[in-house]
C-alpha cells in the first residue's frame, strides 16, 4: 500500500496519517532470544482467519463478541503533551492490534481540548473516518482509549463497523495469553466487568419473556412485562462474576499459603516488574536457567513463574516473574489480577526493569509505579534495572544515566551486566537480625547447612565437640539454635 497523507480539517481539529512502518519504528524493540517453551510454537501457530463477517447480529447467549481484529484502522485524541507523545502513543497501540493478530492499515489522530461525548471524535471527524475505512478495506476500528458504552454505540452506527478500545483490545490478548486456570479466569473475570455496562440489544434481545404457565411462568401473581433479553444477560453476567470471585480467592488462599511456607523457611523474596515487553522473562532465564516463554510481544507473561536462586555467597532468594504493565493499564484488569499482584507488594525486593531502548523509557517507569502504587506495592525497595543496553545509542545512554544514576544497566541477550546485578541483589536482600554463637554437634550437620543456606556466617571452627560458629540468623533459626550456645571462654 502506498503512503499516503490524509489532512481532514475542521476548526482546530486535525486528523494525520501514519504508517504502519512509522509505526513500527517508533517502537524499535530488540527481539528476546534465549531457550522460550513449546508454547512459543503453539501460540505462533495460532492465526485468525481472513475474511470472516464482523457484521453485527443477534447474540443468544451473552453479548460478547469474540474480537475477530483482520484489518483495522486506528484513531487517537490527541488532548495534552507533545505531537511526538500522541504519534508514541498510537505507535504503541499498533502493537498491541498487531500482538492481537490484526494488521494495521492507517493510524488517525486528531487534536482536541478533549474527546466527544458522543462520538469520541466529533460527528464531522466520525464521517471522514467512515470514508477512510471504506477506502481502504477495514473492517475494524480500534480507539486509543476507553470508550463509553454510549460512545461506542455511535461510533458504530456512523461507521458501519465493529469499533473497539483499548481497554477491549488488551483484554482480547490478554484472553489468548492466559493458560493457567488462575489467568484464564482472572481475564474472564476483567471481561465480565467491561462487558456488563455494555451490554446493548437488537431484534429479539429487546423482547419481553412471557409470563403465565403455558409460557414456564410461575402462574397467579408473577404475571406481567417480565425481563427483557438484556435483564436476562445481566443477571447472569452479575452470577458468574460472583463465581468467577469466589475461585480467584480461592486461589488466592493457595498462592498465600505458598508465600508463608517461603517465610517460615526465611528465605527472601524478589519480584521481576516492568514494563510489558522489556525483557523480564528473559531476565529470569539468565539468573535462574527457568526457561520461561520469551516472546518479541506484548503481555507474552501473564502467570507468575516463582524460580529459586542463589547469590554468589551461596544463599538462597525466590525470583518472581510477573505480567507487564502498560500505559493506562486498564483498572478491571488490576482488580482481577490483584491475587497474582500481590507476589510483587510482598516481596522483599522489586528489580524494576526497563527497555533502555524505547523511544520513552521514563515514561515507561512512570506507568510502572502508577500501577504499582495502586496495587499497595509503592514501599517495596525498588532497583531499576536497565536492559537491552546493546541495542541503545552511546547518547542514549549517557542521557539515561543522568536521569537514572543508581540503575543497573544489563543485557539479558549478551548477558552483560549479570554479574554486577546479582551482586546488588545480594546486598539489598534483607539481612538476618540476630547474633548467635553456638556449638554444633557434629551429628546436627542439618542446623549447620541451615546456619549456611539462611544466615550470614562471620566465623566458624571444627572443635572436638562439633562445629563452632557466629552467625547472624533471623528469629526463627535462633529459635533452633537456643540449645546449642557455645560455652564461655
Amino acid at each position: 500500500m502506498t503512503t499516503t497523507q490524509v489532512l481532514l480539517s475542521q476548526g482546530h481539529a486535525t486528523l494525520e496519517t501514519m504508517t504502519t512502518a512509522q509505526n513500527r519504528a517508533l517502537l524499535d524493540d530488540a527481539a528476546d532470544e534465549t531457550t522460550g517453551s513449546y508454547a512459543l510454537e503453539e501460540r505462533g501457530a495460532l492465526r485468525r482467519v481472513a475474511g470472516l463477517s464482523t457484521e453485527l447480529t443477534d447474540v443468544t447467549e451473552v453479548e460478547y463478541r469474540q474480537l475477530r481484529l483482520e484489518r483495522v484502522v486506528l484513531v487517537g485524541v490527541w488532548t495534552e503533551g507533545t505531537a511526538v507523545d500522541a504519534h508514541r502513543s498510537l505507535a504503541e497501540l499498533a502493537a498491541l492490534a498487531e500482538t492481537a493478530g490484526s494488521q494495521v492499515l492507517e493510524a488517525l489522530v486528531q487534536r482536541r481540548d478533549k474527546p466527544d461525548a458522543a462520538t469520541y471524535v466529533g460527528s464531522g471527524k466520525a464521517v471522514e473516518i467512515r470514508d477512510i475505512v471504506a477506502a481502504t478495506g477495514a473492517d475494524t476500528v480500534v480507539c486509543d482509549g476507553e470508550l463509553t458504552p454510549g460512545q461506542l454505540n455511535q461510533l458504530e452506527k456512523v461507521l458501519k463497523v465493529k469499533v473497539v478500545d483499548r481497554t477491549a483490545l488488551i483484554l482480547d490478548i490478554f484472553a489468548q495469553h492466559a493458560t493457567s486456570r488462575e489467568g484464564k479466569a482472572q481475564v474472564e473475570l476483567a471481561q465480565m466487568q467491561y462487558m456488563l455496562p455494555r451490554l446493548r440489544g437488537w431484534g429479539e434481545s429487546m423482547s419481553r419473556q412471557a409470563g403465565g404457565r403455558v409460557a414456564g411462568g410461575g402462574g397467579i401473581g408473577t404475571r406481567g412485562p417480565g425481563e427483557t433479553k438484556i435483564e436476562t444477560d445481566r443477571r447472569r453476567i452479575r452470577a458468574r462474576v460472583s463465581k468467577l470471585r469466589r475461585e480467584i480467592a480461592g486461589m488466592a488462599t493457595a498462592r498465600a499459603t505458598q508465600r508463608s511456607s517461603r517465610d517460615r523457611n526465611a528465605v527472601p523474596s524478589v519480584a521481576i516488574a516492568g514494563y510489558t515487553n522489556a525483557g523480564k522473562s528473559s531476565l529470569l532465564n539468565r539468573l535462574t536457567d527457568a526457561g520461561v516463554l520469551v516472546q518479541d510481544a506484548l503481555f507474552a507473561t501473564l502467570d507468575p513463574t516463582v524460580r529459586r536462586a542463589e547469590t554468589p555467597e551461596g544463599r538462597e532468594y525466590t525470583l518472581t516473574d510477573t505480567v507487564g504493565f502498560v500505559r493506562h493499564l486498564p483498572h478491571q484488569l488490576v482488580d482481577a489480577f490483584r491475587s497474582t499482584l500481590e507476589e510483587v507488594a510482598a516481596a522483599d525486593l522489586l528489580l524494576h526493569i526497563v527497555d533502555g531502548s524505547d523511544p520513552d523509557p521514563l515514561g515507561q517507569i512512570n506507568a510502572v509505579r502508577i500501577v504499582l502504587g495502586d496495587i499497595d506495592a509503592a514501599a517495596v525497595p525498588e532497583v531499576i534495572v536497565v536492559n537491552k543496553v546493546d541495542a541503545m545509542s552511546e547518547e542514549d545512554v549517557l542521557l539515561l544515566r543522568r536521569a537514572l544514576p543508581d540503575a543497573v544497566w544489563v543485557s539479558a541477550r549478551t548477558g552483560a551486566g549479570l554479574e554486577a546485578l546479582r551482586d546488588v541483589i545480594a546486598g539489598r536482600l534483607p539481612r538476618p537480625d540476630v547474633d548467635v554463637d553456638v556449638l554444633l554437634p557434629y551429628h546436627r550437620g542439618d542446623l549447620v547447612a541451615r546456619v549456611h543456606r539462611d544466615g550470614e556466617v562471620l566465623t566458624e571452627q571444627h572443635e572436638a565437640e562439633g562445629t563452632r560458629m557466629s552467625a547472624r540468623v533471623d528469629a526463627g533459626l535462633a529459635a533452633a539454635l537456643d540449645g546449642f550456645a557455645a560455652p564461655v571462654g
